[in-house]
């Protein structure tokens, strides 16, 4: 029987400890900072998403006039797809970057790039000002969206497991994806606004193009906050020994890292999918599919999603909290389990005709998705050690968004306009619980525990100095003669 319980509250370190120079004390206003700094990346590429899903709709019509009403709904949630296609590229081009020139530096060019290409698809003209022009530059500012967002997770998530000490790794992990759900969540009410206030028309003429333009003073605001940062301590430290491990030995070719980080990099292929089906499956393709398979109105559909992004927020935090306390793995089994449980049930209330039941349908779903967002931002750095740790999380984690979360939505969209059947969507949860059960079972627990190739992290001297009372405890009992 596979346990999933907690291994030791004893932080063992990958090297020897054998002072307080070699324990790491990240002070609470430096990790606070770079908490929020890196989740603000999030905040700005998931209100573009955000705006993105609810205006799909829109988008389709502006950008495919000439199409059938379904076929504009795909060809929109095609190009959102397409966006994901660049993402590894991305995820090769500043992953190995972030771990050669360091991981602030390139989360603050991958914010410039964001917020330009997002100002620009506002300004792209309809189909009917330029013709086929108009879903050729749509697809060419998605593909830059996508290429910069390959660097920016990766990153995020390695800037802050860096920024973290050891015993709080889980929590302020879950604040990546709090960023997440508050740009989905910005996103919503800000289109949820302008259909209040403006005519179907309106919006269609001009008013979807606002939400675009907004990102331009985030974005400046995120790059400020993201510029004023230092590097993280563990890659400080690991460029201190860079120096003298290139006069020992030759630097060894990318691929061939890569290459030895095999099977850390399909467990986190797999890790990804579980998190980011569910995710994009709630966050990007239910708008439409509540308002267009299953005949809810525009508002009904807007306004369900936005509750259930006001209960997902507290459930994120406080999964990420508990994994600090019982571990990461019991917190992912337990999503996992339940999508393969409950996914079913769960589509079957979204069916229903009783407003309160599909909530509740989508409370369910929320629940489990959001094990996954309390808990992956820190269960994936710690895969990786830290001299290839941005590369790795980068190119897993961007290879498997674009092959399997990216596309949910228009395999969905096609899928349940190929077959008719509105329930396709809870096999495809059911299939993605079960790949994250194997993936979660292959996974060791990393709570409290020292990130690979790092020292141990604390908050405080004084805990600096009772782990290293703890740990040399725990050295003397191990070579203590037996009795």
């Amino acid at each position: 029987m596979v346990s999933f319980a907690h291994e030791s509250e004893t932080p063992l370190s990958h090297s020897p400890v054998q002072s307080l120079d070699d324990i790491t004390i990240i002070e609470h206003d430096t990790h606070r900072r770079s908490v929020r700094a890196a989740a603000l990346g999030n905040v700005m590429e998931w209100f573009d998403f955000g705006v993105y899903s609810y205006l799909a709709a829109t988008i389709g019509q502006v950008f495919f006039s000439g199409a059938s009403h379904s076929l504009q709904l795909i060809a929109a949630f095609g190009t959102f797809a397409a966006a994901f296609l660049v993402r590894p590229i991305g995820g090769m081009v500043f992953g190995p970057l972030g771990d050669v020139i360091g991981r602030q530096k390139v989360l603050s060019l991958t914010m410039i790039m964001m917020s330009i290409a997002t100002f620009c698809l506002g300004l792209i003209p309809s189909y009917a000002s330029i013709g086929v022009a108009a879903p050729l530059l749509l697809l060419l500012v998605r593909l830059v969206q996508g290429f910069s967002t390959g660097g920016e997770y990766g990153g995020a998530a390695t800037f802050i497991a860096e920024y973290s000490t050891d015993k709080k790794r889980g929590y302020a992990g879950s604040f990546l994806e709090l960023g997440t759900i508050t740009g989905y969540l910005l996103g919503a009410l800000v289109v949820s606004l302008l259909s209040f206030l403006l005519s179907e028309q309106a919006m269609h003429d001009w008013g979807w193009r606002i939400p675009f333009f907004v990102s331009a003073p985030l974005g400046i605001f995120g790059l400020y906050i993201r510029l004023k940062l230092e590097e993280t301590p563990a890659f400080r430290a690991h460029l201190e020994k860079q120096q003298q491990l290139e006069r020992e030995k030759p630097a060894t070719n990318m691929l061939i890292l890569l290459k030895e980080q095999l099977g850390p990099l399909m467990q986190c292929v797999g890790l990804v999918l579980l998190f980011n089906v569910s995710n994009y499956m709630l966050t990007a393709y239910m708008p439409s599919y509540l308002e267009e398979t299953l005949g809810l109105g525009n508002h009904a559909s807007l306004l369900l999603i936005i509750m259930l992004m006001f209960v997902m927020l507290p459930l994120t935090v406080m999964w990420g909290r508990l994994t600090d306390s019982i571990g990461r793995r019991p917190v992912l089994a337990f999503g996992a389990l339940g999508l393969v449980v409950l996914a079913y049930p769960a589509f079957l209330l979204l069916s229903s005709n009783a407003m309160w039941l599909v909530f509740l349908g989508l409370v369910i779903l929320g629940i489990f998705h959001s094990c996954f967002s309390g808990t992956t931002p820190s269960a994936l750095p710690a895969l990786f050690p830290t001299h290839i740790r941005y590369s790795a999380l980068a190119i897993g984690f961007n290879l498997s968004v674009s092959i399997f979360g990216g596309t949910t939505p228009l395999i969905n969209s096609w899928l349940v306009e190929a077959t008719g059947n509105s329930m396709v969507p809870a096999f495809y949860m059911i299939a993605t619980g079960l790949i994250g059960l194997v993936t979660v079972w292959s996974v060791k627990e990393s709570a409290r525990k020292p990130l690979e190739g790092s020292q141990p992290a604390v908050g405080s001297k004084d805990e600096a100095h009772k782990l290293l009372a703890a740990l040399k405890g725990h050295e003397r009992q191990q070579h203590a003669p037996a009795r």
